[in-house]
């Protein structure tokens, strides 16, 4: 009998010194950062506009002290801005945007900013590849007929530049698989 009534003792102090679970509930207050990391890689070459990735909530976010969205919480993010690197003019760049988080079996819809990169315009640097190579066909043109050689020279060597140009010039972005992405909440959002 007194080792029931000893093991109840126990159970019970236990019990009552033993935190409860936080359960996550509140308000996720607009302009709130919320960090995902992604699940799967995405590439400006192949992403189309709507597309769903999949990712998880790095850390917990909080509010009013209480954990509202934990860490590890499942969200869903989609392609908001995508292009293709073109060959000579075109930069590539790749925008993802939080759209849900999962929160205790319940899916929850955010509006928030996006977040991902841009490749810088490759204007001056094209235009280098085609100046140069007009610039040194001129000078091989004039060296081996004069007046009339510099024009057709200046001529090849700016359709070599181009194709130079054109051949080195596409850089696509790839976001891989656990890439961290920070996204700001555009409004409040009630988490129950």
């Amino acid at each position: 009998m007194n080792t029931r009534i000893r093991l109840v003792s126990i159970f019970l102090a236990v019990a009552l010194l033993w935190p409860a679970p936080a359960q996550a509930g509140g308000t996720v207050p607009e302009g709130t950062k919320i960090s995902v990391v992604i699940d799967q890689a995405v590439s400006s070459k192949t992403a189309k506009m709507g597309q769903t990735v999949t990712g998880t909530v790095l850390q917990d976010v909080a509010s009013g002290g209480k954990v509202v969205i934990p860490r590890g919480s499942a969200a869903k993010l989609t392609v908001s801005s995508v292009q293709a690197s073109g060959r000579l003019s075109t930069p590539a760049k790749l925008y993802l945007r939080l759209r849900t988080v999962t929160v205790g079996g319940k899916t929850y819809t955010l509006s928030t900013s996006s977040a991902g990169r841009a490749e810088g315009g490759k204007g001056k640097r094209d235009a280098g590849f085609i100046g140069g190579g007009a610039a040194g066909g001129a000078i091989i043109g004039a060296l081996a007929g004069g007046g009339k050689g510099a024009a057709i020279g200046a001529a090849a060597g700016a359709g070599a530049g181009t194709a130079g140009a054109a051949a080195t010039g596409k850089k696509e972005i790839d976001l891989p698989a656990e890439t961290k992405l920070v996204f700001t909440t555009r409004t409040a959002i009630a988490i129950n």
